[in-house]
């Protein structure tokens, strides 16, 4: 195989990675392998093959190898994604804090390791590394996205509000930010205002669990007609919704009690 051949085949095994064709992409990659066993193009492509499949412990070698021969951001955005999902969570991390070091600044990199952060329950790294994703990237919504999350799981309802309206300022039909809004004025029990955010959530993109949070405020509102339909709608269509409906209900301040299952369905299933 020429080295003509080479950027012919890992061309190839590139576009089927793109194509969703991970077992494609790994056949002709380990064709090149077996060729030239350090082509770093070659091992990060097979890495990521594998990774797509579902294998993880298997795509850290490879991936581990493109790392040591090529500098690359996201080679290592790669190999974190394969050790997280392998778990060995601590060592994704140190991966992720090294590659935040790089320069020039890649962004990804402070996304990837506040994700990660944030879902170990590191709030307070987390939040701080996507302040600092958002001062290098001011206009990839994600960073504003997430640190309202973070401060959501924080229960910093004020600066959620504000990490959400910045994105609001940019793309009002945000439908991820009109969402952390409301959940934000919901947790800081402005009900009113939450339902209002609720309202346009459901206008930009309807789901039942919005339908059951808007029904929850409207109870608190003591708006109850209007909360209960929003329950009936929430489980529209799918029985399995009436587990959560039934526990919003049953919890709410201003909801109802059964004591039977039955007369709770019926009540669900009719106006």
């Amino acid at each position: 195989m020429t080295n003509a051949d080479i950027g012919t085949a890992l061309q190839q095994a590139a576009l089927a990675l793109n194509g969703q064709r991970p077992g494609e992409a790994e056949r002709i990659s380990a064709e090149v392998l077996r060729v030239d066993p350090r082509d770093a193009r070659a091992l990060h492509i097979f890495g990521c093959a594998v990774l797509m499949q579902g294998r993880a412990a298997d795509a850290i070698a490879p991936l581990e190898a493109a790392a040591r021969i090529r500098h690359d951001p996201e080679i290592d955005m790669q190999l974190a994604a394969a050790l997280r999902q392998a778990g060995r969570v601590d060592d994704a991390l140190s991966r992720l804090r090294r590659a935040i070091k790089r320069q020039p600044p890649y962004p990804k990199a402070f996304y990837e390791l506040g994700c990660a952060l944030a879902s170990t329950k590191h709030y307070d790294e987390a939040a701080e590394v996507f302040e600092r994703g958002r001062d290098i990237a001011p206009m990839v919504a994600e960073f504003s996205i997430q640190l309202g999350r973070v401060f959501l799981e924080r229960r910093e309802f004020a600066k959620a509000k504000h990490a959400f309206a910045r994105i609001l300022e940019i793309s009002p039909a945000s439908h991820d930010a009109l969402s952390g809004m409301a959940l934000a004025h919901q947790g800081a029990g402005e009900h009113d205002k939450a339902a209002e955010y609720f309202r346009r959530c459901l206008a930009a993109k309807p789901d039942p669990g919005t339908w059951l949070n808007l029904g929850r405020c409207l109870l608190r509102l003591g708006q109850l007609d209007e909360g209960y339909d929003c329950f009936r709608v929430a489980v529209r269509g799918d029985p399995k919704r009436y587990g959560n409906a039934l526990g919003m209900l049953t919890k709410a301040s201003r909801g109802r009690f059964w004591l039977k299952p039955s007369a709770a369905a019926r009540f669900l299933q009719t106006k």
